[in-house]
């Protein structure tokens, strides 16, 4: 599937073509206070860097928790200011909240010169917005979803998931909100203990696109 979806959008990024042991650990919906700060202690503890897809409105509420995910040198990318579903919302205003977002990023941060990240909530957005968002931004979706989002998926079946379908270049999302905490902390934990174990390294994504 993520083979024929990279044929057919070819400016999306699905997964890092390596040979290399390296895995791309995402976060999205952040930051938020119940469950970012620890996620990043866990990535410090184990020496790995992350990406985070952070929603606009939540950097405006939380902007240490933001600072502090640039200084600990990972990755920010654009998730919508109100995590928009694009398939229930117009073009206009897709783009409209999208802006919103990158306001808040730039206000607390100076952009690099390459093209900032972005993910579409849900993973949905229309072609008129893919076609107008990838001139502005690299997208990037992922290859490994963990579920962690699920309250009837146990936090050791996020991992199993993780487990059966990591590979070298995979690119894995997690999600540091408070509905997937209780799942999403002990299955970074285990994910964390098992492919280090292994000889993988965690690389944010931003070297590598």
């Amino acid at each position: 599937m993520v083979n024929f979806l990279s044929a057919l959008f070819p400016s999306i990024t699905f997964r890092v073509r390596t040979g290399e042991k390296k895995l791309f650990l995402t976060f999205d919906d952040g930051p938020v206070p119940e469950a970012t700060p620890e996620v990043l202690d866990l990535l410090s503890s184990a020496g790995a860097k992350g990406t985070f897809f952070c929603i606009g409105q939540n950097i405006h509420k939380h902007p240490k928790i933001f600072q502090r995910i640039i200084s600990e040198g990972h990755t920010i990318g654009n998730h919508t200011f109100n995590h928009l579903n694009g398939w229930r919302t117009s073009r206009e205003a897709y783009l409209n909240n999208t802006d919103l977002c990158k306001e808040a990023m730039e206000a607390e941060i100076v952009q690099s010169g390459s093209l900032p990240l972005f993910r579409p909530p849900y993973g949905k957005f229309t072609p008129r917005q893919y076609a107008a968002i990838r001139k502005q931004y690299k997208i990037v979706m992922w290859d490994v979803l963990t579920r962690d989002w699920e309250e009837n998926r146990s936090a050791e079946s996020c991992f199993e998931r993780i487990k059966r379908k990591a590979a070298p270049g995979s690119i894995i999302v997690f999600h540091d909100s408070i509905k997937a905490k209780t799942r999403m902390i002990p299955a970074l934990q285990m994910t964390l203990k098992h492919f280090s174990g292994l000889g993988y390294s965690f690389e944010s994504l931003e070297k590598y696109l």
